[in-house]
């Protein structure tokens, strides 16, 4: 993005690439079928984005959804709105994307150079002069965009050198964290449900030392053999992860979540659906009587949970042992280990310090002609397309300046 609207405006680009192969990490975002951005107003993505939201109020002004919607489909990528207001191309795959994106970058006669890793920012006097490869050879230019991306999906090529390459500048890099990462969990209930998804379900984050509602979400999970996972499990790890005291939290097992399974429908409706459910098998056994409640991974577990014994006449059952059933299908509680490692977290947290970046222009108050763009900034958001589109805002304002 950031080659490409340079070169629009008669610039001299040269896009250098580390590994043999653009945008790798964009082939694979949305599980292969590329969320650009997001269908809504300022306000939705005011809300989406964790960190450093002000600072991005200037380029997502220039260059917004909208803005990004249009940009791919004058370039022959036509999109589509899903469930959650993401927008994905209407082919669901990744690689048109990217091919548009190329296909332009050729049109507008910008230079790739392939297999070439960036050993050095060259400056004088705190100004930008050229960029030094790992083979020794020295390219020099008016400015460099740094877009390097984060520190997660190392197998792309983003294995955090852009950070590296700042700091020797003097720039300041916030804490380098997983961001949008499954969760772990010791728990057990999790390995016997490896592999449920639940689709509308409602879910919390709760910091029981502080007593405090960490994340409340509605959405789709799943329960891997490791913990939980699935969108809104993903963006709570973003607001877990800059918990204080965290390490000491999870050690103690004061985090857990809590998944409401039936959202739709308040305790005394839940309540009543489960006696028709009790009459209709009034003479089975309990662990036979769940079967037009919950999906059958589920039962099992409910049942453990509630205490009742599996093979319980329902007519037996008293109202105190339904109290029970109930607060386990509204409140499901999963204790929490930690975040999954970085490697497999679908966005960096931190990054270059945003009160050394110019929001307008995303040139570096530090070192004149340098720029920055997309994840290497310390900008992040929860799923849904925020993250694409903050890369794209910020790859706009750099190539436009």
């Amino acid at each position: 993005m950031s080659a490409i609207i340079s070169a629009r405006n008669k610039n001299d680009v040269i896009l250098i690439e580390k590994t043999n192969s653009l945008a790798n990490k964009l082939k694979i975002t949305g599980k292969g079928r590329c969320n650009l951005t997001f269908s809504g107003d300022i306000e939705d993505f005011k809300k989406n984005v964790v960190k450093n939201y002000k600072f991005m109020y200037s380029s997502f002004s220039k260059f917004d959804n909208n803005d990004v919607i249009n940009f791919f489909s004058k370039l022959g990528v036509k999109t589509k709105v899903e469930r959650g207001a993401r927008v994905f191309p209407v082919t669901d795959n990744a690689e048109d994307v990217v091919n548009a994106l190329k296909k332009e970058l050729t049109r507008l006669n910008v230079n790739i150079i392939y297999n070439s890793k960036v050993k050095e920012i060259v400056c004088m006097k705190n100004s930008f002069k050229g960029v030094k490869l790992e083979n020794g050879e020295v390219i020099t230019a008016d400015k460099c965009i740094l877009a390097t991306g984060g520190k997660s999906y190392s197998k792309t090529g983003s294995t955090g050198d852009g950070y590296k390459l700042a700091e020797k500048l003097g720039h300041n890099i916030s804490k380098i964290i997983p961001g949008l990462v499954p969760l772990k969990s010791e728990d057990m209930v999790c390995k016997e449900l490896q592999g449920l998804s639940l689709k509308n379900v409602s879910y919390k984050l709760v910091d029981e030392e502080s007593n405090t509602l960490l994340y409340d979400d509605f959405g789709e999970l799943m329960f891997a053999h490791f913990g939980l996972t699935g969108p809104i499990v993903l963006s709570s790890s973003s607001v877990l992860n800059r918990v204080d005291n965290i390490e000491d939290k999870i050690k103690n097992h004061k985090i857990y979540a809590v998944i409401d399974l039936k959202p739709a429908l308040d305790v005394q409706t839940l309540d009543k659906r489960i006696c028709r459910d009790f009459e209709k098998y009034n003479n089975k056994e309990f662990k036979n009587s769940l079967n037009d409640l919950l999906p059958q991974k589920l039962i099992p577990v409910i049942i453990a949970s509630s205490g009742i014994e599996e093979t319980k006449k329902v007519n037996q059952i008293t109202k105190e042992e339904r109290k029970k059933l109930l607060k386990c299908i509204k409140e499901l509680k999963i204790n929490i280990s930690g975040t999954m490692p970085l490697e497999t977290a679908i966005i960096t947290c931190g990054g270059v310090d945003t009160k050394e970046i110019d929001p307008k222009t995303m040139q570096s108050k530090i070192i004149q002609g340098l720029y920055f763009a997309g994840e290497i900034i310390d900008v992040d958001a929860f799923t849904g397309g925020y993250n694409l589109q903050i890369a794209f805002s910020t790859a706009f304002a750099a190539g436009n300046n």
